[in-house]
């Protein structure tokens, strides 16, 4: 795997990354390996210790977009970084982000990892993942953490790949703490990962009502969500 600066950046000044993450063109997380996924996570943790160093970034963002309806424009599984000078809205309100405390929105986890539903989400799938120690950023995980969020990716998303048999469309991006200040203790590292499918090939789309008021009306409900996900009856 490999990273080089995006062609078509969306901001100057080299702050958008390309990271391939397998000469594989048909790889999905779920047929990579445990030591593979561990690798890419080295990878994200890597450009975010470069990123982040710089004088002028303050958020380091590391997403992913898969699949055409999305915007994909290309098949070969790989992600991105973009370093902002600033913190985006929506990133500084993550920055005193919560693990959901309901056990009926937990979907799986590990030692080092858990994953969950989120309570109110604009998308008919929409999934949270947290390191179970209170942790701001990718560079301060152990070498356990890293192990256990590669096998939390390659489980999750297995399931949501399973959901509607079919691959799923998603967004998958990291949430870390601002960069141009110094951690503040109640920072914590999270991953969101969402689709808009609200069933097989179906596509959710956001109508003038929700657009217009700020509140979206999902289709499935979240409890149902986790119960279909984690296996278990609702």
């Amino acid at each position: 795997m490999r990273w080089f600066p995006n062609r078509w950046p969306a901001m100057p000044d080299e702050r958008c990354d390309v990271l391939l993450y397998s000469p594989d063109h048909t790889a999905t997380w779920s047929s990579m390996a445990v030591d593979h996924i561990e690798k890419i996570i080295a990878l994200w943790t890597e450009r975010t210790a470069t990123q982040s160093a710089r004088e002028d970034v303050a958020c380091v963002f590391v997403f992913e977009n898969r699949g055409a309806e999305l915007g994909a424009t290309i098949e070969h599984p790989h992600g991105q970084i973009y370093a902002f000078d600033h913190m985006p809205a929506r990133s500084g309100e993550r920055l005193s982000w919560n693990p959901p405390s309901r056990p009926n929105l937990v979907v799986t986890g590990n030692q080092h990892w858990s994953c969950a539903v989120p309570l109110a989400s604009a998308y008919p799938v929409a999934l949270e993942l947290w390191p179970t120690s209170r942790i701001a950023d990718l560079m301060s995980l152990s070498v356990e953490q890293r192990r256990g969020l590669a096998d939390l990716l390659r489980d999750v998303m297995s399931r949501l790949d399973q959901l509607f048999s079919s691959p799923l469309p998603y967004m998958l991006w990291i949430n870390q703490r601002d960069f141009s200040m110094t951690a503040e203790p109640n920072h914590w590292l999270h991953i969101e990962i969402v689709s808009p499918w609200r069933g097989p090939n179906l596509m959710r789309y956001i109508a003038a009502a929700e657009v217009g008021t700020g509140e979206y009306f999902n289709p499935m409900t979240p409890e149902s969500l986790a119960a279909k996900l984690a296996g278990r009856a609702e």
